[in-house]
Protein backbone atom coordinates (compact mmCIF):
# COMPACT_ATOMS: atom_id res chain seq x y z
CA UNK A 1 0.00 0.00 0.00
CA UNK A 2 1.09 3.56 -1.06
CA UNK A 3 2.12 6.34 2.03
CA UNK A 4 -1.49 8.14 2.28
CA UNK A 5 -0.92 11.46 0.96
CA UNK A 6 -0.48 14.59 3.61
CA UNK A 7 -2.95 16.72 3.54
CA UNK A 8 -1.62 20.33 1.87
CA UNK A 9 -1.62 23.11 4.45
CA UNK A 10 -3.87 25.59 3.07
CA UNK A 11 -2.48 29.34 2.98
CA UNK A 12 -5.61 31.72 3.76
CA UNK A 13 -5.93 35.24 1.31
CA UNK A 14 -6.96 38.18 3.00
CA UNK A 15 -8.87 40.70 1.07
CA UNK A 16 -7.39 44.06 1.88
CA UNK A 17 -11.00 46.00 1.07
CA UNK A 18 -12.83 43.35 3.43
CA UNK A 19 -9.95 42.47 5.52
CA UNK A 20 -12.23 38.85 5.47
CA UNK A 21 -10.13 35.66 4.43
CA UNK A 22 -10.61 34.52 0.78
CA UNK A 23 -9.43 31.11 1.20
CA UNK A 24 -7.74 29.32 -1.60
CA UNK A 25 -10.21 30.25 -4.48
CA UNK A 26 -11.18 33.79 -3.83
CA UNK A 27 -14.63 34.69 -5.28
CA UNK A 28 -15.04 37.39 -8.06
CA UNK A 29 -14.95 40.71 -6.05
CA UNK A 30 -18.04 41.66 -7.00
CA UNK A 31 -19.79 38.33 -5.33
CA UNK A 32 -17.26 39.39 -2.19
CA UNK A 33 -18.63 42.64 -1.87
CA UNK A 34 -21.71 42.06 -2.15
CA UNK A 35 -21.85 39.39 0.75
CA UNK A 36 -19.76 41.59 3.03
CA UNK A 37 -21.92 44.66 2.51
CA UNK A 38 -25.20 42.85 2.76
CA UNK A 39 -23.79 41.62 6.18
CA UNK A 40 -22.19 44.88 7.32
CA UNK A 41 -25.95 46.30 6.63
CA UNK A 42 -27.61 43.58 8.94
CA UNK A 43 -29.74 42.84 5.97
CA UNK A 44 -30.70 39.22 4.72
CA UNK A 45 -30.69 37.61 1.91
CA UNK A 46 -34.42 37.70 1.25
CA UNK A 47 -34.53 41.43 2.65
CA UNK A 48 -31.54 42.65 0.05
CA UNK A 49 -33.67 40.51 -2.57
CA UNK A 50 -36.94 42.03 -2.05
CA UNK A 51 -35.44 45.58 -2.22
CA UNK A 52 -34.19 44.87 -5.79
CA UNK A 53 -36.98 42.87 -6.79
CA UNK A 54 -35.08 39.60 -7.56
CA UNK A 55 -35.22 36.28 -5.56
CA UNK A 56 -33.46 35.61 -2.19
CA UNK A 57 -31.53 32.51 -4.54
CA UNK A 58 -30.61 34.81 -7.12
CA UNK A 59 -28.33 37.13 -4.20
CA UNK A 60 -27.48 33.39 -2.65
CA UNK A 61 -26.33 32.36 -6.25
CA UNK A 62 -23.99 35.57 -6.23
CA UNK A 63 -22.56 35.56 -2.96
CA UNK A 64 -21.76 31.67 -3.93
CA UNK A 65 -19.87 33.16 -7.32
CA UNK A 66 -22.53 30.87 -9.05
CA UNK A 67 -23.42 33.77 -11.28
CA UNK A 68 -23.12 37.95 -11.26
CA UNK A 69 -25.13 40.99 -10.68
CA UNK A 70 -26.99 41.94 -13.96
CA UNK A 71 -25.33 45.34 -15.06
CA UNK A 72 -29.03 46.80 -14.78
CA UNK A 73 -29.29 46.34 -11.05
CA UNK A 74 -26.19 47.98 -10.47
CA UNK A 75 -27.40 51.15 -9.44
CA UNK A 76 -29.96 49.90 -7.12
CA UNK A 77 -27.73 47.46 -5.33
CA UNK A 78 -25.06 50.12 -4.82
CA UNK A 79 -28.02 52.18 -3.48
CA UNK A 80 -29.82 49.53 -1.37
CA UNK A 81 -25.95 48.77 -0.11
CA UNK A 82 -25.32 52.19 0.66
CA UNK A 83 -22.03 52.19 -1.15
CA UNK A 84 -20.42 53.76 -4.55
CA UNK A 85 -19.77 52.31 -7.74
CA UNK A 86 -15.98 51.54 -6.70
CA UNK A 87 -16.74 50.14 -3.62
CA UNK A 88 -18.65 47.49 -4.91
CA UNK A 89 -15.64 46.91 -7.46
CA UNK A 90 -13.02 47.20 -4.52
CA UNK A 91 -11.87 49.73 -6.65
CA UNK A 92 -10.01 53.33 -5.49
CA UNK A 93 -12.51 56.05 -5.81
CA UNK A 94 -10.65 58.72 -8.01
CA UNK A 95 -12.79 61.77 -6.87
CA UNK A 96 -12.50 61.03 -2.91
CA UNK A 97 -9.55 62.84 -1.80
CA UNK A 98 -6.77 61.43 0.28
CA UNK A 99 -5.52 62.92 3.61
CA UNK A 100 -2.83 65.31 1.72
CA UNK A 101 -5.56 66.42 -0.75
CA UNK A 102 -7.55 67.44 2.28
CA UNK A 103 -5.31 69.31 4.08
CA UNK A 104 -4.09 71.14 0.96
CA UNK A 105 -8.08 72.03 0.32
CA UNK A 106 -8.46 73.23 3.76
CA UNK A 107 -4.91 75.61 3.62
CA UNK A 108 -6.27 77.32 0.65
CA UNK A 109 -10.26 77.79 1.86
CA UNK A 110 -8.14 79.65 4.40
CA UNK A 111 -6.75 82.41 1.95
CA UNK A 112 -7.74 85.61 1.27
CA UNK A 113 -9.20 86.14 -2.30
CA UNK A 114 -6.00 87.49 -3.64
CA UNK A 115 -3.43 84.57 -2.61
CA UNK A 116 -6.06 82.67 -3.76
CA UNK A 117 -5.67 84.18 -7.33
CA UNK A 118 -1.92 83.85 -7.40
CA UNK A 119 -2.38 80.26 -6.27
CA UNK A 120 -4.81 79.81 -8.92
CA UNK A 121 -2.18 81.39 -11.41
CA UNK A 122 1.05 78.97 -10.41
CA UNK A 123 -1.23 76.13 -10.64
CA UNK A 124 -2.13 77.15 -14.34
CA UNK A 125 1.73 77.80 -14.72
CA UNK A 126 2.81 74.47 -13.65
CA UNK A 127 -0.01 72.35 -15.59
CA UNK A 128 1.09 74.16 -19.09
CA UNK A 129 4.77 73.48 -18.42
CA UNK A 130 3.87 69.64 -17.00
CA UNK A 131 1.41 69.17 -20.24
CA UNK A 132 3.97 71.08 -22.36
CA UNK A 133 6.79 68.13 -21.24
CA UNK A 134 4.16 65.69 -22.40
CA UNK A 135 3.34 67.50 -25.92
CA UNK A 136 5.60 66.51 -28.77
CA UNK A 137 7.10 69.27 -31.03
CA UNK A 138 5.18 70.47 -33.72
CA UNK A 139 6.35 72.62 -36.76
CA UNK A 140 3.44 74.42 -38.23
CA UNK A 141 3.76 75.44 -42.25
CA UNK A 142 1.64 76.32 -45.32
CA UNK A 143 0.88 73.76 -47.71
CA UNK A 144 -0.18 74.87 -50.93
CA UNK A 145 -1.75 72.63 -53.90
CA UNK A 146 -1.26 75.31 -56.20
CA UNK A 147 0.33 78.55 -55.92
CA UNK A 148 -1.00 81.69 -57.90
CA UNK A 149 1.49 84.03 -59.54
CA UNK A 150 1.42 87.46 -57.98
CA UNK A 151 2.16 88.77 -61.58
CA UNK A 152 3.03 92.04 -60.62
CA UNK A 153 7.26 92.36 -59.07
CA UNK A 154 8.50 89.01 -57.40
CA UNK A 155 6.19 86.19 -58.58
CA UNK A 156 7.51 84.13 -55.68
CA UNK A 157 5.45 86.66 -53.24
CA UNK A 158 2.07 84.42 -53.98
CA UNK A 159 -0.64 83.80 -52.79
CA UNK A 160 -2.82 80.60 -52.85
CA UNK A 161 -5.54 78.26 -51.57
CA UNK A 162 -3.40 76.88 -48.90
CA UNK A 163 -3.63 75.07 -45.61
CA UNK A 164 -2.10 74.19 -42.30
CA UNK A 165 0.58 71.24 -42.04
CA UNK A 166 1.63 70.11 -39.18
CA UNK A 167 4.93 67.98 -39.26
CA UNK A 168 7.12 66.46 -35.85
CA UNK A 169 10.08 68.19 -35.47
CA UNK A 170 13.27 67.84 -36.65
CA UNK A 171 16.40 69.93 -37.96
CA UNK A 172 15.70 69.47 -41.74
CA UNK A 173 12.22 70.39 -41.52
CA UNK A 174 12.94 73.30 -39.71
CA UNK A 175 14.93 74.42 -42.71
CA UNK A 176 11.55 74.26 -45.00
CA UNK A 177 9.46 77.54 -45.50
CA UNK A 178 7.11 75.57 -47.58
CA UNK A 179 5.30 72.43 -48.35
CA UNK A 180 4.10 71.96 -52.01
CA UNK A 181 2.14 69.26 -53.65
CA UNK A 182 3.62 67.30 -56.92
CA UNK A 183 0.87 67.59 -59.61
CA UNK A 184 1.58 64.89 -62.73
CA UNK A 185 4.45 62.16 -63.06
CA UNK A 186 7.31 64.43 -64.55
CA UNK A 187 9.46 63.64 -61.69
CA UNK A 188 9.10 59.88 -61.21
CA UNK A 189 9.99 57.62 -59.90
CA UNK A 190 11.47 60.05 -57.24
CA UNK A 191 8.83 62.14 -56.93
CA UNK A 192 4.79 61.06 -57.40
CA UNK A 193 1.76 62.71 -58.24
CA UNK A 194 0.29 63.77 -54.77
CA UNK A 195 3.66 63.88 -52.99
CA UNK A 196 4.06 66.44 -50.35
CA UNK A 197 7.64 67.98 -50.74
CA UNK A 198 9.35 70.60 -48.62
CA UNK A 199 10.62 73.92 -50.27
CA UNK A 200 13.25 75.90 -48.30
CA UNK A 201 13.55 79.42 -50.04
CA UNK A 202 16.40 80.20 -51.54
CA UNK A 203 17.58 83.97 -50.26
CA UNK A 204 18.44 86.37 -53.19
CA UNK A 205 21.12 86.28 -54.85
CA UNK A 206 21.46 82.47 -54.70
CA UNK A 207 20.63 79.67 -56.75
CA UNK A 208 20.50 76.35 -57.02
CA UNK A 209 23.42 74.24 -58.20
CA UNK A 210 23.61 72.14 -61.40
CA UNK A 211 21.70 68.81 -60.90
CA UNK A 212 19.74 69.95 -57.71
CA UNK A 213 15.63 70.02 -57.38
CA UNK A 214 13.88 73.24 -57.17
CA UNK A 215 10.51 74.55 -57.26
CA UNK A 216 10.21 77.10 -60.23
CA UNK A 217 7.53 79.69 -61.85
CA UNK A 218 7.38 80.23 -64.93
CA UNK A 219 3.93 82.49 -65.85
CA UNK A 220 1.25 80.99 -63.89
CA UNK A 221 2.43 77.31 -63.33
CA UNK A 222 4.89 76.48 -61.07
CA UNK A 223 7.33 73.30 -61.35
CA UNK A 224 8.82 71.17 -59.73
CA UNK A 225 12.33 70.49 -61.93
CA UNK A 226 16.05 69.49 -62.00
CA UNK A 227 18.35 72.50 -62.90
CA UNK A 228 20.95 72.25 -65.35
CA UNK A 229 22.60 75.01 -67.25
CA UNK A 230 20.82 74.37 -70.40
CA UNK A 231 17.15 74.04 -69.18
CA UNK A 232 14.87 72.30 -66.35
CA UNK A 233 15.33 68.56 -66.49
CA UNK A 234 12.22 65.82 -65.77
CA UNK A 235 13.91 62.98 -64.30
CA UNK A 236 10.80 60.65 -65.89
CA UNK A 237 12.71 60.47 -69.43
CA UNK A 238 9.55 61.11 -71.63
CA UNK A 239 8.94 64.38 -70.81
CA UNK A 240 11.68 67.14 -73.04
CA UNK A 241 13.69 69.45 -71.60
CA UNK A 242 12.27 72.31 -70.79
CA UNK A 243 14.27 75.45 -72.07
CA UNK A 244 13.39 79.20 -72.25
CA UNK A 245 14.13 82.14 -73.96
CA UNK A 246 15.89 85.29 -72.98
CA UNK A 247 12.14 86.77 -73.13
CA UNK A 248 10.49 84.22 -70.94
CA UNK A 249 11.24 84.64 -66.82
CA UNK A 250 12.00 81.58 -64.80
CA UNK A 251 11.95 82.45 -61.05
CA UNK A 252 13.21 80.10 -58.75
CA UNK A 253 11.11 79.37 -55.57
CA UNK A 254 13.46 77.69 -53.59
CA UNK A 255 15.45 74.46 -53.26
CA UNK A 256 13.50 71.14 -52.77
CA UNK A 257 14.43 69.61 -49.51
CA UNK A 258 12.58 66.07 -49.21
CA UNK A 259 9.29 64.29 -49.78
CA UNK A 260 7.08 64.06 -46.29
CA UNK A 261 5.94 60.96 -45.31
CA UNK A 262 2.88 60.27 -44.03
CA UNK A 263 4.88 58.85 -40.55
CA UNK A 264 6.36 62.87 -41.04
CA UNK A 265 2.90 64.42 -40.34
CA UNK A 266 1.78 64.61 -36.92
CA UNK A 267 -1.86 62.81 -35.82
CA UNK A 268 -4.39 64.69 -35.46
CA UNK A 269 -4.87 63.90 -31.38
CA UNK A 270 -1.07 65.36 -31.22
CA UNK A 271 -1.71 68.43 -33.14
CA UNK A 272 -4.87 69.30 -30.63
CA UNK A 273 -2.37 68.37 -28.02
CA UNK A 274 0.17 71.07 -29.62
CA UNK A 275 -2.91 73.51 -29.88
CA UNK A 276 -3.85 73.04 -26.43
CA UNK A 277 -0.69 73.64 -25.12
CA UNK A 278 0.83 76.40 -27.09
CA UNK A 279 -2.79 78.43 -27.41
CA UNK A 280 -2.24 79.10 -30.28
CA UNK A 281 0.89 80.41 -30.47
CA UNK A 282 2.87 77.88 -32.19
CA UNK A 283 6.19 78.78 -34.08
CA UNK A 284 5.74 78.45 -38.07
CA UNK A 285 7.34 80.06 -40.64
CA UNK A 286 5.24 82.84 -42.15
CA UNK A 287 5.41 83.28 -45.94
CA UNK A 288 7.71 85.71 -46.82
Amino acid sequence: MGRPKKEEKRTNVINISTGKTAGTSPLPVICEQVRYYRTLRNLEQKQLAKELGITANAVSNWEQGRSRPDVALIPDLCRVLGISFYELYGLADPNRHNENEMRHLKDYRQLNRTNRTLVDGLMGNMLRLQNAENTPKLIRLRCFDKPLAAGIGDPTEFEGLSEEIYLYDSDEFRRADYVFRVNGDSMEPEYRNGDLVLVERIPNGLTLQEGEIGAFIVGNEMYIKEYRRDGLHSLNKKYDVLKFDEEQAVYLIGKVLTVLDNDNIASQSDVEKFQLVTSSQAPYRSLP
